[in-house]
């Protein structure tokens, strides 16, 4: 079979990347269309590939400030050709699903989201507080282009595999699309206990970016007394430093095996945002650790309240200071916690997805 990945951009490895790589692995001879690739940013595996890449790539200052091309993407994403492929997987939380592929070709989408900032994000991100009121209105109506072409092009895939039921439930409400769930890959091998005995400190790892609601963790560990370590970058950091005063530390990006000695030691680590998965919460049960985490989202699926930590009901400060205070003074059982995050390892994702990009075009689900 010859396969083409497509993934929306690489430059860096997070959650899609990781899933990436696992595909990468199970098809070595696949090759890997993107609209952006700065080269080193991901893992040997990914590297690996032959990567081409759109015209996006060739534009001033693309490795700083791709997402300021955002309303290209749409035109860069359909020029790619698959007529030497008869396989055709999409790994997708932009425009990555809206390829064009030839008639017959089979088009499997692996959806992390659809378009946040297109459908119930504009204002975290293009907001007047963000662009100030004029770059707010000016993007409101490119925006809106944007929802509605990701809208029409939503019948390009054969077929629709989801992250999460909850992004299923978002695949069905934005594109009109049934969506089967495969819950993205955790490394259990990696990340592990090593009977390292918990600091009292919370820990954050994150793209420091609106929805993440960094800002709110900042406050609750602030009222509940405990200190704060935030590993991770992005445009919100210059903000947030301002909102915490002194009253967090910031790491910026570091290595996994720095993030694995940071779960292992952290008391408790926090997921204060809405994610349609969240492999954060994952990685640290994987290393024993309890999660604090809204009851919203992709957290449902991955955290057990009482048994592998908090879910906080109330999006306010104040609750989810509660919530701290609540896992800081539980006693979880760090097997129950372990066994759980080993149920989302990388071979069972890889069998899964794998077996669905095999699949005959026949069980396409129907539109």
């Amino acid at each position: 079979m010859k396969l083409a990945l497509v993934h929306d951009w690489l430059t860096g490895m997070r959650g899609g990347e990781k899933a990436l790589e696992v595909m990468c692995e199970r098809f070595p001879d696949a090759e890997l269309f993107t609209l952006i690739h700065l080269p080193g940013s991901v893992s040997p595996a990914i590297e690996r590939r032959p990567i081409h890449t759109s015209f996006v790539q060739r534009l001033p200052g693309v490795a700083k400030h791709y997402r300021h091309y955002l309303p290209l993407f749409p035109t860069a994403i359909e020029q790619f050709s698959f007529d030497r492929f008869d396989r055709v997987l999409s790994l997708s939380h932009c425009v990555a699903k809206s390829v064009v592929t030839p008639s017959g070709v089979p088009h499997l989408c692996y959806c992390f989201t659809p378009m946040r900032y297109a459908w119930d994000q504009f204002d975290a991100y293009f907001g007047p507080d963000k662009l100030g009121t004029l770059g707010s209105a000016v993007m409101r109506p490119v925006m809106s282009r944007m929802a509605r072409w990701d809208r029409e092009t939503s019948n390009r895939p054969d077929r629709y595999v989801a992250i999460s039921h909850y992004v299923a439930g978002r695949i069905d409400r934005y594109y009109n699309r049934t969506a089967s769930v495969v819950y993205p890959p955790v490394d259990t091998e990696f990340y592990h206990p090593d009977g390292t005995v918990p600091e009292p400190f919370a820990l954050i790892v994150s793209a420091l970016v609106p929805y993440k609601r960094i800002e709110l963790a900042i406050e609750a560990c602030a009222l509940a007394h405990l200190p704060l370590k935030i590993v991770g970058d992005g445009p919100d950091r210059d903000a947030l430093e301002r909102v915490a005063r002194g009253r967090a530390q910031f790491l910026g990006r570091v290595p996994n095996d720095q993030v694995r000695e940071l779960y292992r030691r952290a008391s408790v680590v926090l997921l204060p945002g809405e994610e349609d998965f969240g492999i954060v919460p994952l990685e640290a049960q994987a290393c024993g650790r309890p999660v604090v985490a809204m009851n919203l989202g992709g957290a449902r699926e991955t955290v057990i309240a009482g048994t592998t930590g908090v879910l906080v009901d109330d999006m306010s400060v104040d609750a989810f200071a509660a919530g701290i205070a609540d896992a800081m003074q539980a006693r979880f059982d760090l097997g129950a916690i372990r066994a759980h995050a080993e149920q989302f390892g990388r071979a069972r994702f890889g069998d899964e997805l794998e077996a669905l990009v095999r699949a005959p075009l026949a069980t396409a689900d129907a539109r």
